[in-house]
């Protein structure tokens, strides 16, 4: 029997992604604690979320591959060699703050994917990072992004699908999806691992 394809995140941009796909699925919220835990490196936290949320979701379909996924951003202080992870801004003020962080730098989204398969417990796992050079942003071209985006709920504070491109200098990285939160040419990869074909 196919297995159902379930995506264990409500994110409307990662069901924007899998749409792409052409493919049938359904979402289911993830409950899972989305803290960092102590020293923990940034990838090994995107990786252990990713999976934890796959699992988390995996409970309440027993016959469904389950997608995980998640993203951290993180920045890297050229003086102390300090790495920073910048979360959701969540309202204009810490938009402001992040948006000023990142100008003239360079961050690293490392986006982790889990294909979780519920029924026999098989678990592919996979790591895809893109990085961003922000342009020098003075707070008239700031204020001015924000004005009109609003990505409050967004990491780092832009959405490089829409007009937060103009805030790049350069991007790096095998995916561009990969940006946006769901590394589609990864999870084709990890889905042909499954025997299930988009072609």
């Amino acid at each position: 029997m196919k297995p159902w394809l379930v995506l264990a995140s409500t994110s409307p941009y990662r069901r924007q992604l899998l749409d792409r796909l052409g493919l049938a699925y359904q979402t289911a919220r993830p409950e899972v604690d989305e803290a960092r835990r102590p020293d923990e490196p940034p990838a090994t936290m995107a990786s252990r979320l990713a999976e934890a949320k796959a699992r988390a979701v995996a409970v309440d379909f027993p016959a469904a591959l389950v997608i995980g996924a998640d993203q951290v951003a993180v920045l890297e202080d050229p003086t102390t060699g300090q790495t920073h992870i910048l979360g959701k801004p969540g309202n204009h003020a810490g938009a402001v703050a992040q948006l000023r962080q990142v100008s003239g730098q360079t961050v690293h989204f490392l986006t982790a994917l889990c294909l979780y398969h519920s029924a026999s417990g098989r678990c592919h796992g996979t790591m895809v990072p893109y990085h961003v050079t922000f342009r020098l942003l003075n707070d008239a071209l700031i204020e001015g992004y924000l004005r009109r985006e609003r990505p409050y709920d967004c990491a780092d504070s832009f959405k490089s699908e829409g007009l937060g491109i103009v805030l790049f200098e350069r991007m790096a990285g095998e995916d561009p999806t990969a940006l946006i939160g769901l590394p589609l040419i990864a999870l084709r990869r990890l889905l042909q691992q499954e025997n299930v074909a988009i072609l």
